[in-house]
């Protein structure tokens, strides 16, 4: 964390000092004929290197990453299995349902932003603006308005349309927001194999086997019922769809 820090601080401030410098020519700020600045190539490198600090971040707070990981965990420990699937397995699906999820969003970032930046139509600045405004209007489609009012009385932001809400406001009633979703939806999961488990325990107390574990015997008949009503295909569906994607 420190680190980042001191890439941030030396994004910062390095034109100003830098500057003052003769001996380093290639480090330079220009002016644009629209009044902006653009950087020169060395601090766009610097610049790159401290956002991909920042990468992870961006991908869990910004994302569907954070709702599909807690409703995966949420199915593993309803079933009864602690190791299985293996966290590297969930993170994977997790992270490929998300570029799922997230790929209108990305290319909107493309045709708006990156690519008229890479063909030199626009300056730094306004690709990363415009690359704001899908991830924005992603967000604010999946966040609860009473979420959103809580967050704007807590910062004394005050706007006309959801729109202009600035995104130090938005992404953390996004965050609250999913993680209201994904309990929601993990305790509809949860409810199914519950029963399961309060059945096979009335079974075993009555017939006076106390000293056997349900959970020995509820799991097997967890993983057919999950298995033969297409647990994965439905768990998959309801989580695209609750995203607004497609007809479910």
């Amino acid at each position: 964390m420190k680190s980042n820090w001191i890439w941030l601080l030396l994004w910062l401030f390095a034109p100003s000092l830098w500057a003052q410098n003769a001996g380093l020519p290639a480090v330079t700020v220009t002016t644009t004929p629209g009044g902006g600045q653009e950087y020169s190539l060395t601090l766009q490198v610097l610049a790159l290197m401290t956002a991909l600090t920042f990468l992870p971040s961006i991908l869990i707070m910004m994302t569907s990453f954070t709702r599909i990981i807690i409703v995966l965990s949420i199915l593993r420990q309803a079933i009864g299995l602690q190791q299985s699937p293996s966290n590297q397995v969930l993170l994977g699906l997790t992270l490929f349902l998300t570029l799922f999820i997230m790929t209108p969003v990305l290319d909107r970032i493309n045709a708006e932003a990156l690519q008229p930046y890479l063909d030199d139509q626009i300056t730094s600045q306004a690709a990363f603006e415009r690359a704001q405004v899908p991830l924005h209007q992603f967000m604010l489609g999946q966040t609860r308005i009473k979420d959103l009012n809580a967050f704007m009385e807590y910062a004394n932001v005050h706007v006309d349309k959801p729109e202009q809400v600035p995104m130090r406001v938005l992404i953390p009633a996004f965050m609250v927001s999913e993680l209201k979703t994904a309990f929601q939806i993990g305790f509809m999961i949860f409810l199914p194999f519950l029963v399961i488990d309060l059945v096979v325990a009335s079974i075993l107390m009555a017939m006076g086997m106390m000293m056997l574990s349900p959970m020995l015997i509820s799991l097997p008949f967890k993983l057919m019922l999950f298995v033969l009503v297409d647990g994965w295909g439905l768990i998959m569906g309801s989580l695209v769809s609750s995203f607004g994607i497609g007809g479910g």
